[in-house]
């Protein structure tokens, strides 16, 4: 029997346009269309325009900084100050942002106490608007950012993808997209936006003032967009799009298996029923399922425009039905998980990978193995007692 699927519930209010999720990669020759990084057992996407992308088709991975779309800037506040747009910021935030750099020079074992102060007392001269324009030029990506105010109408991508990111060279897998930006053409007489480097430091009392100050960022903030194993083995399996790097060096799919694999022991179940999820045209998220006890989320379209319909959680089966299950559900747990699942008006659904009998540990070292796993859906209903027992007639 199929899982009996209802309509999701349409968020009131909806602030962005729905984009196609990605596609197969079309290239003959395959080569991969975007870069991430395996950092600590966490896949980090650098490059800002990869981020904008992966996110904006089919809503992959959340930003480090940010509670869904890696949108963080340092300032909501932006002006155009001599024909550059800057961030704005007042000055107590801004001696806040000084302390943690100074902070962190301590905790690394940067020096004495003076040779930190006066770092600090570097970071925090003001900067002349003739260096900042050259900085601006060397990272200035082209005519098409010229005279766009970042997250505005007219340059929707800018926030993401140019303003408010500052690429760390040491996760980017992409060295060269900084000598592509230097070898750009010229951006125009327009007014061009700067990295994440520069901000305008305004008093308490005049945020939006006339007398601000341009100083460096003593702390640069940076936005990337963390993917979890299964979201990284789709990108790079499934939709042969996604190339993930370990120490510079791309790593292959058996490596990838092998590698996701050791990080987590449920990996394949997992990402049997991440992928079977996917394949049906639902969102899988992971990391907001972790509040509510389960393994996914499922949202129709994505976060931003429905909320999630079904609670997901995830069981390691054999033929009949018994084995090793990833959780040991007693009577009173799961009825509270279908208690708490009701009460946040979605569906809890036990969604098995039926393991077949004769699968043997050396056909699990290769992502092959999906094909012999199966899938089934069991949605699991609370009765209530007084809905139940009325009468057709009466309802």
């Amino acid at each position: 029997m199929q899982a009996d699927f209802r309509p999701p519930q349409r968020r009131t209010r909806v602030r962005e346009q729905y984009e196609a999720p990605l596609p197969l990669n079309p290239s003959p020759d395959g080569r991969v269309q975007f870069r991430a990084q395996l950092v600590n057992q966490h896949v980090l996407v650098c490059n800002p325009d990869h981020i904008q992308q992966i996110y904006s088709q089919g809503y992959f991975g959340k930003g480090i900084l940010s509670r869904a779309r890696p949108d963080y800037s340092i300032s909501d506040q932006w002006k155009q100050h001599e024909g550059v747009f800057l961030p704005i910021v007042s000055q107590s935030r801004y001696d806040e942002l000084l302390g943690w750099a100074g902070a962190s020079l301590a905790a690394q074992g940067s020096g004495e106490q003076a040779a930190v102060s006066q770092t600090s007392l570097a970071l925090s001269q003001p900067i002349e608007m003739e260096g900042v324009r050259k900085e601006v030029g060397r990272d200035e990506p082209g005519p098409e950012g010229a005279g766009c105010l970042p997250g505005s109408q007219a340059d929707p991508g800018a926030k993401n993808s140019r303003s408010g990111l500052d690429v760390n060279p040491q996760l980017d897998p992409d060295p060269s997209s900084e000598q592509d930006s230097e070898s750009g053409p010229d951006p125009g007489p327009g007014p061009s936006v700067p990295g994440s480097g520069f901000v305008l430091v305004v008093s308490d009392s005049e945020v939006c003032g006339d007398a601000m100050v341009v100083r460096r960022t003593p702390v640069p903030l940076t936005e990337y967009l963390q993917l979890s194993l299964e979201e990284a083995f789709f990108l790079v399996y499934s939709l042969g799009c996604l190339s993930v790097y370990l120490h510079q060096e791309p790593l292959s799919v058996i490596q990838l298996w092998e590698e996701f694999r050791s990080l987590r022991h449920d990996f394949v179940t997992s990402f049997a029923a991440y992928q079977h999820c996917r394949s049906r045209g639902w969102v899988p998220k992971g990391g907001s399922g972790a509040k509510y006890g389960v393994d996914f989320m499922l949202y129709r379209k994505g976060p931003p425009f429905y909320h999630a319909s079904y609670s997901v959680v995830v069981e390691r089966v054999n033929d009949a039905f018994r084995g090793c299950g990833l959780r040991q559900f007693s009577w009173r747990s799961l009825a509270a998980l279908s208690r708490i699942t009701a009460n946040v008006s979605k569906e809890l659904m036990l969604c098995y990978v039926i393991y077949p009998a004769d699968l043997s540990e050396a056909e699990l070292a290769s992502p092959v193995c999906l094909s012999r796993l199966k899938v089934q859906e069991v949605i699991v209903s609370r009765w209530v007692s007084s809905r139940e027992r009325a009468e057709p007639d009466d309802i």
